[in-house]
């Protein structure tokens, strides 16, 4: 099973016909995934714990609209997709399998937009088994490197691995008056990054992404803070050391809000 890392976005790909990235998602399993996971685990860049956790759902999750100040039909929007409490305490086993002493599970936590706004797209009928797995800003790229390296035997259980980030997050830099944006007015320092994320990726450099606050041109501008880049890590992770990474979509939204989504194959 292969893993991947979607760049989710903003919120208004929920219900904004003229963003590709949308289209891109809605084509995911004519064109990208044909195939039907048992189950998906999300690491969402919206969950973000100081300990690793995995919410355990027995029926179907509630929708969390995290987000403020968008147009009322956003807020209306539902994913009940059910839980997948076999699967959350099963990534809680290998977490502790590997080393990451303290994994909580939350009985209680629907999902976010991270989670809920690219799966609607992608798995419509809402009928596949999700769980999802937080992230620790606190901690580095390394780590979310070392946390997909645990999940890894997943991929042979028929668990579909996503991470949901963004490839660049910084939401001050953002042009309001632009929604998709042409190639010739990205913002440099995010081209840059973005640029140099897909060529580190695509030639195999696993620790200069897991090093990119050193590695990455402008990483602090990128992600002034680093919750939506590490699911990117995580799924890297559980895809191994020689896994092959392609570009599945690329695409611009208000000069510098990457679109860039990956697949990652283990050779």
């Amino acid at each position: 099973m292969e893993t991947f890392f979607i760049s989710h976005g903003s919120p208004t790909l929920s219900i904004d016909k003229s963003l590709p990235a949308r289209h891109f998602l809605q084509s995911w399993n004519d064109k990208v995934f044909p195939q039907n996971p048992k189950s998906i685990l999300v690491i969402s860049a919206h969950w973000d714990t100081e300990e690793p956790s995995v919410n355990v759902i027995s029926g179907n999750h509630d929708t969390i609209h995290d987000f403020y100040g968008f147009p009322k039909p956003m807020y209306q929007l539902k994913y009940p997709a059910p839980g997948a409490p076999e699967l959350a305490k099963r990534v809680k086993e290998l977490l502790i399998g590997s080393g990451f002493k303290h994994v909580k599970e939350d009985r209680a936590r629907g999902l976010d937009h991270g989670a809920w706004v690219p799966l609607m797209l992608m798995y419509p009928k809402a009928d596949i088994p999700v769980c999802q797995l937080s992230v620790q800003s606190g901690k580095d790229g390394t780590y979310h490197y070392k946390m997909g390296k645990a999940l890894a035997p997943l991929r042979e259980e028929g668990v579909l691995i996503m991470g949901s980030g963004s490839a660049t997050h910084n939401l001050r830099a953002l042009n309001p008056r632009s929604t998709i944006t042409p190639s010739s007015t990205i913002t440099p320092w995010a081209l840059e990054f973005d640029t140099w994320l897909t060529e580190t990726l695509l030639n195999g450099r696993h620790e200069d992404v897991n090093h990119y606050e050193e590695k990455a041109p402008h990483a602090k501008m990128a992600h002034p803070w680093p919750e939506h880049f590490f699911p990117l890590h995580v799924a890297l992770g559980a895809a191994g050391e020689k896994a092959k990474a392609e570009l599945i979509h690329n695409s611009w939204e208000r000069g510098a809000l990457s679109y860039s989504s990956y697949r990652f194959t283990t050779q």
